[in-house]
């Protein structure tokens, strides 16, 4: 019977990791204590020498999981094509980094690794063998401002469609079903000194149900003029190019990719006092995947640590308590 579970993406903690006031057992903890049942792992970030961790490395991440219970799900894997500076990776080169990982991900337990946004179609096919051999599916991130009109991501999917495996799939994140411009966001940059008008602008495009990536898109690629118009400050200018990175998609834009999608990233800017995130009806994209028979993770993925205003707390830990407890609640009334 399919279910609906929940993960955290430990990407969430970051800044706890980072700054040293957690490590990855008080992480792991965290979970347990909070019935969390799966963990999405960052390996570069918390595995010593990632891709190839000692085997005591490896053994400490196992003891872990067998201390807490929590299962693992899947871990992110960035394809760093640029790592030099007169050249792009080879085709061989890329695809021998993506084995690494791929045989990484058996290691620790973990039967699918997430290909970030924009990695090219034409790794999929010469990493099957090693995803069957190893046991480990790839699935690509669907990311909001390169989500599926994005010709990378349309050309990621056709060769998924022509492979046709249980290897190959998608993992969605959720920042693509905003409904309303996250206000965290606004809050920062307004601080940093871009125009409230810019925002409000930003805003009566959710109201009418679109967004500025489709504003862009329907209008030959460029920028409309009303949105010319309130681009006033210095952050203005910088903060404008991101501002197509929310996107306001209906749930049915999934129906036609239901048999290949992997995981979900429930992505989350702010958890209000009230229970709901603030720009995103998580309960109505539950019960849409519970009446698809969605079975696998749903992954708390906390994005708003970055908009953190100056002099106020970090409020991780927080905010992923509050997400879980929203997820679980509403899947005990949806599944049950």
């Amino acid at each position: 019977m399919a279910r609906i579970k929940t993960a955290v993406s430990l990407y969430s903690l970051q800044d706890e990791y980072l700054n040293k006031r957690m490590n990855l057992e008080d992480l792991m903890t965290l979970l347990k204590d909070h019935g969390v049942e799966g963990v999405e792992m960052l390996p570069d970030q918390m595995i010593k020498n990632a891709p190839h961790p000692s085997q005591e490395e490896v053994d400490h991440w196992h003891a872990l999981l067998d201390q807490t219970g929590v299962k693992p799900v899947i871990a992110d894997v960035f394809l760093n094509s640029n790592l030099y500076n007169n050249r792009m990776l080879t085709k061989k080169e890329c695809i021998d980094l993506l084995i690494q990982e791929i045989k990484q991900a058996n290691r620790l337990g973990m039967k699918m690794i997430r290909l970030v946004s924009m990695v090219p179609y034409w790794v999929c096919e010469p990493l099957l063998p090693y995803c069957k051999e190893y046991d480990v599916a790839i699935a690509l991130e669907i990311h909001a401002g390169m989500a599926f009109d994005g010709p990378e991501t349309l050309a990621f999917i056709e060769e998924m469609k022509r492979l046709d495996s249980p290897y190959i799939g998608l993992v969605i994140d959720t920042g693509i079903f905003c409904n309303k411009f996250p206000r965290v966001v606004r809050a920062y940059e307004v601080n940093n000194g871009a125009s409230p008008e810019m925002f409000d602008y930003l805003d009566s495009l959710f109201e009418k149900g679109t967004d500025l990536h489709r504003v862009v898109k329907e209008n030959g690629g460029t920028r409309p003029d009303e949105f010319k118009q309130v681009i006033k400050t210095k952050e203005d200018h910088m903060f404008a190019p991101l501002c197509d990175g929310y996107e306001n998609y209906p749930f049915s834009v999934m129906d036609e990719y239901m048999p290949y999608i992997k995981h979900f990233h429930i992505k989350m800017f702010e958890m209000t006092p009230e229970g709901p995130e603030y720009s995103m009806d998580y309960k109505g994209l539950l019960e849409y995947l519970h009446e698809h028979q969605y079975d696998g993770y749903v992954a708390t993925e906390y994005e708003g640590n970055r908009f953190i205003l100056p002099g106020e707390p970090m409020q991780e830990i927080q905010q992923v308590i509050a997400n879980q407890q929203y997820l679980q609640a509403c899947l005990k009334e949806i599944q049950e």
